[in-house]
């Protein structure tokens, strides 16, 4: 998963890039990058790392211009170790091109033989995110005429992007010298919103991931980029847009709703929020249905994500709600964390039990997912050493028995806890007494209800139905393999502060 901001201003966007990666910084944490452009000048610095650390003020103060593109990484394909596939990415032909991508693209081999063999283009890392620049690059140049770039010919070009990538993926790019381009697969698989702010000097643009940074960097929603749709907006802040594909299927990812995108932002026109206050309400219908005998003192959440849903379970169940675990905020999300030796170490360190709240007592946790399952385990260990007579877990979210291959890190069929087990066996696994999931057409009902405009969903994790259609068995062996081999290490370039001059554009 990442996060990606696009903005047109008329004063200096660099503090405002930076702000909405801060925003968005949940979204990834293992690299940061900002590129602003003034005239035909790109002023890019990115490396790994957090937000807060990528960033020092000289580095701030050599971002000039007036508008730009921000990308916060985690990654789910390439290395994670190379600087060199922190984002945006860069091409200087044809016109200076800079992009940064929230997704996962699913045909990443094939499109890399075609760039090589068909464009005679040059890829320098493993990153999907540099494949799919070049294939706009390369479609941008064939549907410009006269040498003449026009918004008609950055649509086709977004046409043909479409109809060569499979996969998720919503963009931001900066054309040199002519504006901002945003774009969102067929599928609308990842979220993408857009905004603007009126000013003294004119109208002004954000393009974001989430409406968290709209909301909070002072811009006004006007609304979501829909499937297949670009956007375009000139550096004088002239707006277009345009259906780049007929008749697209909608089917946006219904894991951002429970767990990654923030709970203050709004989706595809769904709370986040409300949609996990939702999930609680079934899963509490389902408790009252299925799990009667459990005699449950107390729910408590697992922070932070679960908190909405256990909220309204507690109401609906009539039983009490209490914190029972403290969290440490400087730890990061063990969720993202690569190698289970880092995520066993680091659960402890990130939460606390309060023992006054299950010393005997008979306790339901909740959390929003089960995963791989050691943070489950770990966490009703806790709870135990804490006193607790019973410990119950309750996941807001179906079994996750599939990997994600549109842009959200999970690990392989063989990691994943639910995989070939159980309720009972999973039960026994994680050290619980019992283990309630979310039923999936449940889980499907609370976010649906919210916008019933959408009819499906992606929900590829929980029942393999992987609705780009080009999903098979062979795939995910390959990446399964791929996971569990050796990734090729990519030099990292000798320093990570870039100004580009594009006058030869």
């Amino acid at each position: 998963m990442c996060g990606i901001l696009g903005v047109v201003s008329h004063q200096p966007v660099n503090q405002l890039l930076y702000d909405g990666l801060q925003l968005l910084q949940h979204r990834g944490q293992d690299a940061a990058g900002i590129v602003t452009v003034d005239g035909n000048m790109f002023h890019m610095h990115k490396n790994n790392g957090m937000v807060r650390d990528v960033f020092r003020t000289r580095d701030m103060r050599n971002l000039m211009g007036n508008a730009g593109i921000a990308h916060v990484r985690y990654p789910t394909a390439g290395s994670a170790d190379s600087s060199a596939e922190s984002q945006p990415f860069y091409v200087n032909s044809p016109f200076g091109i800079v992009l940064g991508h929230n997704g996962n693209l699913t045909n990443t081999e094939q499109l890399q033989e075609e760039i090589f063999r068909q464009d005679l283009r040059h890829v320098n890392t493993g990153s999907d995110s540099e494949v799919l620049l070049n294939v706009l690059a390369h479609e941008l140049n064939a549907a410009v005429k006269d040498h003449r770039l026009t918004k008609e010919a950055v649509f086709t070009a977004v046409a043909n992007v479409h109809r060569r990538c499979r996969g998720a993926y919503a963009v931001v790019a900066m054309i040199a010298g002519f504006g901002l381009l945003a774009f969102r697969d067929p599928q609308g698989i990842r979220p993408l919103i857009f905004g603007k702010l009126e000013s003294e000097a004119g109208t002004e643009w954000l393009v974001a991931s989430e409406s968290v940074a709209l909301d909070a960097l002072g811009f006004s929603t006007v609304r979501d980029v829909q499937p297949g749709e670009a956007i375009l907006i000139t550096l004088d802040g002239q707006f277009a847009n345009c259906a780049c594909i007929e008749k697209p299927i909608f089917t946006p990812c219904i894991f951002e709703y429970v767990y990654f995108a923030r709970p203050d932002s709004v989706i595809d026109g769904i709370s986040v929020y409300e949609s996990r206050l939702r999930m609680g309400e079934r899963l509490a219908e389902k408790i009252k249905r299925e799990y009667s005998y459990l005699d449950i003192d107390v729910v408590i959440p697992i922070p932070d994500t679960s908190r909405p849903s256990a909220l309204q379970l507690a109401n609906r169940l009539g039983i009490d709600y209490r914190e029972g675990f403290i969290k440490n905020r400087y730890i990061g999300r063990t969720f993202i964390m690569p190698g289970q030796g880092v995520r066993r170490k680091s659960v402890r360190q990130k939460l606390n039990a309060m023992a006054m709240e299950f010393k005997g007592k008979n306790v339901l946790l909740v959390d929003d997912s089960i995963v791989r399952g050691t943070t489950s385990r770990e966490i009703i260990q806790m709870a135990r050493d804490a006193g607790a007579k019973a410990v119950y877990f309750a996941s807001a979210s179906p079994p996750v028995r599939f990997p994600n291959v549109y842009g959200i890190d999970m690990p392989t069929r063989a990691e994943l806890l639910a995989t070939g087990r159980t309720d009972a066996e999973i039960a026994i696994e994680i050290g619980a007494d019992a283990v309630i999931y979310q039923d999936l057409p449940d889980l499907i009902a609370a976010v649906q209800q919210l916008n019933p405009k959408i009819t499906r969903f992606d929900a590829s994790c929980f029942d393999g139905n992987y609705v780009t259609g080009d999903i098979t068995e062979e795939y995910l062996a390959r990446l399964e393999a791929e996971r569990s081999g050796v990734t090729p290490v990519v030099a990292s370039p000798p320093t990570r502060q870039m100004h580009l001059n594009l006058n030869a554009a």
